[in-house]
C-alpha cells in the first residue's frame, strides 16, 4: 500500500513534534515541513501532486488561510487546535470543506490518551452511575518560570490565552463524553500583564494565562475548569467525575482510581509500563488520521472541523 504524503505547515510544534510522529507512523511519508509565515512555500506545498494530506500548525491567526489553501487544492487536512481565531473563522473552515468534500480533523490529540479514553469508558459503561458532576484543574508554570517572551499565544487578537491552548481540549472531553454544551460562564484573568519580545521590549498581554469556567450539557452534567499556565510552580492535573453511585479520580496522566461507598477504591493504569504518556496520544491520532486519509472518511470517534466547530463557539462565550 502507498503511503500517505504529509506535507507540514509549521516550524514550531508542527516541526519538533508533529513531523517525528508523522515520520514514525508506519504508512506514513513526510514530503516537507514549511514555515506558516512564508506564503510562497505554504503555497507550494498544498499544490504539490506529491502531498495527500496538509497537516496545519500554523498559529490560529494563519489557520483560515492555510486551510483555505489545502482544500481548494484539494488534499485532506487536519488542522490544529484551537481552530481558528473564533467560531466565524471555524465556520468558514467547516463549510469550505464540507462544500469540497476533503476529509478534515482537528488536532485533539488527547481523545487518543489512554486515560481520557478509559476514563470516558468508564463513565459510558456506569461507574459512577449518572454523572453529574466534573472538576478539572491543571497548573503549570510553562509561561512563567521561565518567563516565556511576548509572541502570538499573549495576543487576543492573533488568537492566544490558555483557553485556546489548554481550555480546548477539556472542552472537547467534556463534549465528547457527557454531550453538547449547553450553559457556559468564565471569569477569566491575566496573571503577567506584560512580558518582553525577543528584543526585550516589554508588551503588553492581552489574552487570559488563566480562567476558571463553568459549563453545562445537555444532560445536566456541570463542568467547572480551573487552570493557569502562569502558575509559579507546577501542581499535578487531576479531572474528577462525580456520579450518583461513585467518583473518578485521575492521577495526573497515569491512574485512575474509582471510589464508591460499598467498596475497596479500585485503580486502573491503562499506559502500557515504560510509555511516554506525551508522545503516546499523538501516535495514535497520526494513525487515525492515515486511516482515514486511506478510506477517504473518518472512524466514528475522530474529531473532525465539526468538533473544532463546536469548541469554538464555547470558546467565544467563555471569553465573553
Amino acid at each position: 500500500m502507498e503511503p500517505v504524503r504529509v506535507g507540514i505547515i509549521g516550524r514550531g510544534f508542527g516541526a519538533r513534534v508533529v513531523a517525528p510522529v508523522f515520520g514514525k507512523t508506519e504508512g506514513c511519508e513526510v514530503v516537507d515541513v514549511v514555515s506558516p509565515r512564508d506564503g510562497a512555500a505554504v503555497r507550494d506545498l498544498c499544490r504539490r501532486a506529491d502531498v495527500d494530506l496538509v497537516s496545519v500548525h500554523s498559529p490560529p491567526f494563519l489557520h483560515l488561510d492555510h486551510v483555505r489553501q489545502a482544500v481548494q487544492a484539494g488534499r485532506a487536512v487536519a488542522c490544529d487546535k484551537p481552530f481558528g481565531r473564533n467560531a466565524d473563522e471555524a465556520t468558514a473552515m467547516c463549510d469550505l470543506a464540507g462544500e469540497a468534500g476533503v476529509v478534515n480533523i482537528v488536532n485533539f490529540e488527547f481523545r487518543y490518551d489512554a486515560v481520557r479514553e478509559q476514563l470516558r469508558t468508564l463513565v459510558q459503561d456506569g461507574a459512577v452511575g449518572v454523572p453529574q458532576h466534573v472538576q478539572s484543574t491543571m497548573f503549570t508554570a510553562i509561561s512563567r518560570t521561565p518567563l516565556r517572551p511576548y509572541g502570538w499565544l499573549f495576543d487576543r487578537e492573533r488568537g492566544g490565552g490558555w483557553i485556546g491552548a489548554f481550555g480546548s481540549h477539556v472542552v472537547d472531553f467534556a463534549r465528547w463524553t457527557f454531550g453538547e454544551i449547553v450553559g457556559v460562564s468564565a471569569e477569566l484573568r491575566t496573571t503577567v500583564a506584560e512580558r518582553p519580545d525577543t528584543d526585550g521590549t516589554l508588551r503588553p498581554c492581552t489574552a487570559e494565562d488563566g480562567f476558571v469556567a463553568t459549563l453545562r450539557s445537555e444532560g445536566g452534567v456541570t463542568i467547572t475548569i480551573d487552570t493557569s499556565f502562569a502558575s509559579p510552580v507546577d501542581r499535578p492535573a487531576s479531572t474528577v467525575v462525580i456520579g450518583t453511585d461513585g467518583v473518578l479520580e485521575t492521577d495526573g496522566s497515569e491512574r485512575i482510581t474509582l471510589h464508591t461507598a460499598t467498596g475497596e477504591p479500585q485503580d486502573f493504569e491503562p499506559n502500557p509500563e515504560g510509555a511516554d504518556v506525551y508522545a503516546l496520544p499523538m501516535q495514535r491520532w497520526a494513525a487515525a488520521v492515515r486511516d482515514a486519509v486511506r478510506a477517504g472518511e473518518v472512524e466514528p470517534g475522530t474529531p473532525t472541523f465539526a468538533d473544532g466547530l463546536a469548541c469554538a463557539r464555547v470558546m467565544d462565550r467563555m471569553r465573553g
